[in-house]
């Protein structure tokens, strides 16, 4: 049996999470803007889910939150004096812009990076790629930080390269592992690596209402830096209606792990090419699982409020079929729960529907899969990374201790001006440090 095995890194909430309504396109965040956000339940209802999958017998990982605000930002726009005066002027002069450098969106990690397994690449090691992000300004700030995390999880660079994020630009923009999938039989063999994106930044304009956030350019670079096997890569479209609809990822409307892909019926624009070409790539390695949600069991607007697709599809110890871990949304809304129902209730690859409450992330339009990004790791990569990085119960405890003893019970948009929410961020940051192995220079505001 390999003991090449799935992790799943989760980002930690931070102290600033809170409901600014700046992800266009992303409609649970547009509708819940301005809401009273509740940072201290968020984190610990993210660490339940951590410490679920962890007891479950799966591996599970700690990214730390990114220091927010963002200094760094606010003084090569122009914003000068100690870091009190910096954040003063700032929210005196442009409170949105301050609510940009202040979102707490780094917490979903799905975002954080594209991962390719060392089986996949051409040099045999791990290569993760950190997503620019550039579509959105509060989002366009995290991939250095994001860089350094991922560098600190896997250490060592005889096994796992971390690059750096593509250039800032539009044709290269790029939303990390929202936006990709891989299929494979066992987790320690060659797979298949699909790449899903939105727009051909070098061919026609995009047609959608909504950023098309994830470009073709960007996938194409990916996997070459990544070293995949060409024939093993399948490239296809998101599907425009989806877009549209609020499915601002791939995520959102498509999922899969181990050989089944499950995805809504509008998820791609040209679906039978897509399958066809998973078909192709797969040939000799493994028989791809197709399971295809149609508009009439679920409607795409339901799939996208329920955030059906937006689970983690894991193959759990001692499951011979793959466990869905769902939001409790997808069990609250009667289209997305009867087709779940119906679904366990057959033959196919998915067996069982877990729902886990996530609403905190949810209403700012980030399910449990936006959570964590996949991590596939050797045993030798395993025991090289960070271990500290990575959950057991004793520092699960510690990490609910350092919550409760640092995050606010209730926070407010507004609040994101108040020097002492910064004070009180960077105190708790300082100390998570030392939690995670991080070192004492890890933050800038520690340098």
């Amino acid at each position: 049996m390999s003991r090449t095995r799935e992790a799943n890194y989760d980002g930690l909430i931070g102290p600033t999470h809170n409901y600014g309504g700046l992800s266009s396109g992303n409609l649970a965040s547009a509708h819940n803007a301005g809401l009273i956000a509740r940072p201290r339940e968020a984190a610990l209802q993210g660490l339940a889910k951590m410490k679920y999958m962890h007891d479950a017998g799966l591996v599970q990982g700690v990214l730390p939150p990114q220091a927010r605000p963002d200094l760094t930002q606010l003084r090569l726009m122009g914003f000068s004096g100690d870091d009190e005066s910096v954040l003063k002027t700032a929210w005196s002069a442009n409170p949105r812009l301050v609510r940009n450098m202040s979102s707490a969106s780094s917490m979903w990690s799905a975002n954080a990076a594209t991962v390719s397994p060392s089986a996949d690449c051409a040099d045999g090691r791990l290569h993760l790629t950190p997503a620019n992000l550039s579509t959105m300004l509060h989002r366009s700030i995290e991939h250095e930080q994001t860089g350094r995390a991922l560098r600190a999880a896997f250490p060592d660079t005889t096994k796992a390269v971390v690059h750096e994020a593509l250039p800032l630009q539009s044709t290269y923009a790029d939303e990390g592992a929202a936006n990709h999938v891989r299929l494979c039989d066992d987790q320690g063999a060659q797979g298949v690596e699909l790449f899903i994106y939105g727009r051909d930044a070098l061919g026609e304009d995009s047609d959608t209402k909504f950023p098309a956030r994830q470009t073709l350019q960007a996938c194409h670079i990916i996997a070459t830096r990544h070293g995949l096997n060409g024939a093993r890569t399948v490239f296809a479209k998101q599907a425009a209606r989806a877009i549209n609809a609020g499915a601002f990822h791939n995520d959102v409307v498509c999922v899969g792990a181990r050989q089944c892909l499950f995805y809504h019926e509008y998820a791609f624009e040209d679906t039978q090419g897509t399958l066809e070409a998973i078909r192709k790539a797969s040939e000799g390695l493994f028989e791809p699982q197709f399971v295809e949600v149609s508009h009439e069991d679920v409607p795409i607007k339901d799939a996208i409020s329920a955030y059906l697709f937006n689970s983690m599809l894991v193959q759990l110890p001692g499951r011979e079929r793959l466990s869905l871990i769902a939001p409790t949304e997808t069990e609250d809304n009667p289209y997305t729960k009867a087709y779940c129902n119906k679904m366990i209730a057959g033959n196919g690859p998915i067996g069982e529907v877990i729902y886990v409450d996530v609403r905190q992330s949810m209403r700012n339009g980030g399910g449990p899969a936006c959570l964590r990004l996949r991590v596939v790791l050797t045993e030798a990569e395993r025991v090289a990374a960070n271990q500290k990085m990575l959950l057991s119960t004793e520092n699960y405890e510690m990490l609910c201790a350092w919550v409760e003893t640092h995050y606010r019970e209730e926070l407010a948009p507004d609040d994101l001006g108040d020097p002492a929410l910064m004070r009180e961020s960077f105190t708790a940051l300082d100390a998570l440090t030392q939690l995670l192995g991080l070192g004492d220079r890890f933050y800038p505001f520690q340098r």
